[in-house]
């Protein structure tokens, strides 16, 4: 019984030292949280005024030809954001399974970002296009406008046909969901344009100036997507520590309540044993 009640308090003790690591790891993923989130509201505009200049131009002028307008049937790189760490619930998994979801079928290569996403991909065997950009949280502005640059170039060599992005939309604290973007070649809004006679003049030409403007709308729309992952994983990791916190607290309060009533046995069985023992003598 003692040995027992001795495993028990071990096990407390130990239940009590992983819930204080949760629970710091839950405060720490909060604290990141409001940064990352001010992070995501501060390139929307970005990227929206981008999107806009880029559908007013291809829907002004129709006969308008450039690659990065040309769809054709052929090999689609898939830029797949995921974590770098676990510990964030099912982040990692939804990504990987809408990315093999939409992939089904397809000859593809990844562009992976995020040790998680290299390490996926690697055991698949599945082409990858660079792996300069493995740590997602070390990723800045430049580094998206360096994987626009070589994936655009790429693209209008011909060496890819499409260029997709998965990554995971922050809804809100509690709701992350897993989205697959195509974002080349450049797809028209159903509406188009604000006007199909645009007043607008671009020098030297509006080739030239659409072709310079998809890069820097690539990086735009990569940077936004980097920052919507590192919110959502943050955002799950919180839910995942929260939860794990709470069922450690209910596993303690289990093991001590099992620790009580091996406590009160053990006590009850020496009163029992000292009781015997004096009637013994008394008779």
């Amino acid at each position: 019984m003692s040995a027992s009640m001795k495993d028990i308090k071990l096990r407390i003790k130990s239940v009590e030292g992983t819930m204080q690591i949760t629970k710091a790891m839950e405060l720490v993923a909060s604290s990141k949280l409001r940064r990352a989130r001010q992070r995501v509201e501060h390139s929307r505009p970005y990227f929206e005024t981008l999107y806009a200049t880029l559908c007013d131009m291809a829907a002004a002028d129709p006969a308008l030809q450039s690659p990065f307008l040309a769809r054709r049937q052929g090999r689609i790189c898939y830029i797949v954001i995921a974590g770098d760490r676990g510990l964030a619930g099912g982040y990692n998994a939804n990504v990987f399974r809408a990315a093999a979801a939409d992939a089904e079928g397809r000859d593809v290569c990844v562009l992976p970002i995020g040790r998680r996403t290299v390490e996926h991909f690697e055991r698949l065997g599945t082409p990858i296009v660079s792996k300069a950009f493995a740590v997602a949280g070390e990723l800045s502005v430049s580094d998206c406008f360096e994987i626009s640059r070589m994936l655009c170039g790429l693209f209008a060599a011909g060496q890819i046909d499409e260029i997709r992005i998965v990554y995971t939309r922050f809804v809100s604290m509690l709701t992350q969901t897993a989205q697959v973007l195509p974002v080349l070649p450049f797809r028209l809004p159903e509406q188009g344009g604000k006007n199909d006679h645009s007043i607008v003049l671009y020098e030297p030409d509006g080739r030239t100036v659409f072709d310079a403007i998809i890069p820097e709308y690539l990086a735009g729309v990569v940077y936004g997507a980097l920052c919507e992952s590192v919110s959502s994983e943050l955002g799950a990791r919180r839910t995942a520590m929260d939860s794990a916190s709470k069922n450690a607290a209910d596993m303690i309060d289990r093991l001590s309540l099992n620790y009580n009533r091996a406590r009160q046995a053990a006590i009850t069985q020496e009163i029992t044993e000292i009781v015997a023992g004096a009637n013994a003598e008394a008779i």
